[in-house]
């Protein structure tokens, strides 16, 4: 297995478990045809911690392979040690606020994209609960209209 480690200047935007269920569930929202937009022009990346919740979430070990091998060309940020740290600390800011994150998962997907400077495409209202304690959050939003 192979992975790209990318540099996030030219990474538009890390991509979520929860935007990419959609596409693949075939759901037209204005986060999947952001994220077909930006597949288009090589723009999206994934983390391995969403690579994880993509694979593990399978249904037997064809579809677990086909996963691995389509997710697995994509752009990977880089996951550091200073990025667990952060995410402990976002997770740990939420809760001494009384904000609950239903998984610390999304603490850590959002630390990445704290770390590298990328816009996360997200439908998970736990971003929005840690955006509203870390303001250096910066989460797609679709365009009122």
């Amino acid at each position: 297995m192979t992975w790209v480690r990318c540099v996030a200047a030219w990474v538009k935007m890390l991509v979520d478990t929860s935007v990419w269920v959609a596409l693949l569930r075939g759901r037209d929202t204005p986060h999947s045809r952001m994220l077909r937009e930006i597949l288009l022009n090589d723009e999206a990346a994934l983390c391995p911690a969403i690579l994880q919740e993509l694979v593990q979430g399978a249904r037997d070990m064809q579809a677990l392979e086909t996963l691995k091998a389509r997710f697995t060309r994509l752009p990977m940020l880089e996951q550091t040690m200073d990025a667990h740290i952060l995410a402990a600390e976002l997770y740990a800011r939420c809760r001494w606020r009384g904000v609950t994150i239903r998984s610390p998962h999304d603490c850590l997907i959002a630390a990445l994209a704290i770390e590298h400077g990328t816009t996360l495409l997200q439908s998970d209202r736990d971003f929005d609960r840690i955006a509203s304690v870390e303001p250096s959050l910066l989460l797609w939003r679709p365009e009122a209209g």
